[in-house]
């Protein structure tokens, strides 16, 4: 295979994912590493690499929009981070030393989890009833615009939030995306913050953790500059135009056939890792 035809196959590619992904929240990592892994035959460190900067991209691009909407939590965002960057230094260190085919087996067991966490009915927590001493301490209390009219809402289990996102940055900073299924059970169904405000949050925070693994994939010379590149363009410009999409799509529907595409990669991804295809 040629490079212009392999340039342009990651970033059609690349443009699917980042489409599908931000129609669906799951992110453009998931349908990359397995379109390069096992479609193109590129080592799973490189594609995870490629990943990581795709992940870098479309969350510095969206999140600035979202803090000036002002629904990102900023205080909870850097507060949480501490977690997220040690876990995805972490996780980076960890890849250096772990098989290629573990690191496929666990990716697909993480691909079918977020699957299921995507069809889950959201619950949209805005309830005031008390707020953790954690949450009082460090200010991490807010309110968000919902319809118009600013919404207040209180954080709760800070400590159980904090250690739920080490271990989703370092998942992240091991498999390369942004683990948005964990970092939703950290703050929504641990920390209870609204969903809107726990999606810009996590949305906010992934450019950060993915930078801070980004530094380990690059000192191991393990980014390429001809997969990154077209894969970061094209996730771009896919999660552009389907941010524009999903104010007037009915994603259901979509969601219920991603999450089914996505388990039979996951499925793949595990068969391929412990027949030792990797």
């Amino acid at each position: 295979m040629s490079v212009l035809i392999f340039t342009i196959i990651v970033l059609l590619g690349a443009f699917l994912a980042g489409f599908l992904g931000s129609l669906t929240g799951l992110g453009g990592g998931v349908i990359i590493i397995p379109l390069l892994t096992l479609g193109l035959g590129v080592d799973i460190h490189y594609a995870i690499g490629a990943s990581i900067i795709s992940v870098i991209a479309t969350s510095t691009g969206s999140a600035a929009a979202y803090v000036k909407e002002g629904l990102t939590n900023m205080r909870i965002g850097m507060f949480l981070e501490i977690a997220t960057t040690v876990g995805a230094i972490l996780g980076a260190v960890i890849a250096v030393y772990l098989n290629a085919a573990y690191v496929a087996v666990i990716f697909g067991c993480i691909l079918i989890f977020s699957s299921m966490m995507t069809l889950k009915k959201k619950v949209d927590h805005t309830t005031l009833d008390y707020s953790s001493k954690g949450a009082k301490f460090f200010k991490l209390n807010g309110s968000y615009p919902n319809q118009g009219v600013e919404t207040p809402y209180a954080v709760k289990n800070v400590a159980g939030g904090f250690f739920m996102m080490l271990f989703a940055g370092t998942l992240s900073g091991l498999l390369g995306i942004g683990s948005g299924a964990l970092k939703v059970i950290a703050m929504d169904n641990i920390m209870r913050l609204p969903f809107k405000v726990s999606t810009t949050t996590s949305n906010f925070m992934m450019g950060v953790t993915a930078a801070a693994s980004a530094v380990v994939y690059l000192h191991r010379g393990q980014i390429d500059p001809g997969i990154a590149m077209p894969v970061c363009i094209g996730v771009l410009i896919g999660a552009t135009v389907g941010a524009k999409v999903l104010v007037k799509a009915k994603t259901d529907k979509l969601k219920m056939v991603f999450a089914v595409v996505v388990t039979i990669l996951a499925i793949q991804m595990i068969y391929k890792g412990l027949s030792g295809g990797f």
